[in-house]
């Protein structure tokens, strides 16, 4: 991979932690955005409350100390003007921005169904405005301004090669229990598909990746159960395992590789 830089969205734990250090190992400058959060959830495990309430610092601190570039920028991505402050906090920093991984989510458990809690234990809520607005302003609006502020940047510019992917878990018919969730990610796959086509002739691909059951620190007894019943889950992934594609689909080698779902098994 030769030298580009890269804005990771929740580089503080998980996936996005280990994507902003795959891409430093090929020789990216990454800035590295995250928010810290309370996920106070009865089903979170410690680990991933850990995570979730971290900053990104540690994560940078790691890459320089490997000899690369780094720097962690906190940013709520509900504020539609984050977008173009961590463009312009890369830029500065780092250099023009030729690689986006919108990793970052609101998650959140609504349902159609009563209160409660589903099978692993994890808080679930009927739908209501601000379980809406929770996740679809981070899933979805802060993924469309994100490409958008890439995609002009990278025309203003004149690039020739750019990089989007992002992250999704959404079912083809529905997320239930999780239905503001899957509705989000069906939003940002859509916006990211029409990414991958409108900009093709500036040199930019856009994909998705849709990861298996991943451990980022809220894997129990119960999900390994359950993937171990299951007959379409095949794997419990590391976040680095799933780096790994992510990084590849960011290299030249996939330059045939957009406007693609990719199912990790």
């Amino acid at each position: 991979m030769t030298p580009h830089t890269a804005i990771v969205t929740g580089a503080n734990h998980g996936i996005g932690a280990a994507t902003a250090l795959a891409l430093a190992r090929g020789g990216c400058a990454v800035l590295c955005s995250y928010l810290r959060i309370d996920a106070a959830d009865p089903g979170a495990s410690p680990a991933y409350r850990a995570g979730r309430s971290a900053g990104a610092e540690s994560v940078a601190a790691e890459i320089a100390a490997a000899g690369g570039r780094a720097v962690a920028v906190e940013a709520d991505l509900s504020d539609p003007a984050s977008a173009a402050m961590l463009f312009d906090a890369a830029e500065q920093q780092l250099g023009p921005v030729d690689i986006l991984v919108n990793n970052a989510s609101g998650w959140i458990a609504d349902t159609f169904g009563p209160e409660g809690t589903d099978g692993l234990g994890r808080r679930v809520r009927p739908v209501n405005a601000s379980t809406w607005w929770q996740q679809f302003t981070i899933d979805a609006m802060a993924a469309s301004l994100l490409i958008s502020e890439f995609a002009r940047r990278h025309m203003a510019r004149g690039g020739t090669w750019g990089r989007i992917v992002g992250l999704t878990s959404a079912a083809e018919i529905g997320f239930p229990d999780e239905v503001s969730y899957g509705a989000a990610k069906a939003a940002q796959v859509s916006y990211t598909m029409s990414a991958a086509i409108e900009l093709a002739g500036y040199g930019v691909t856009a994909n998705m990746v849709h990861p298996p059951v991943t451990d980022t620190g809220w894997i129990t007894d119960a999900v390994r159960e359950l993937v171990a019943r299951s007959p379409n889950m095949i794997h419990i992934a590391s976040p680095a395992e799933v780096a790994e594609v992510i990084a590849y689909l960011a290299s030249d080698a996939a330059a045939l590789i957009t406007a693609n779902v990719v199912t990790l098994r």
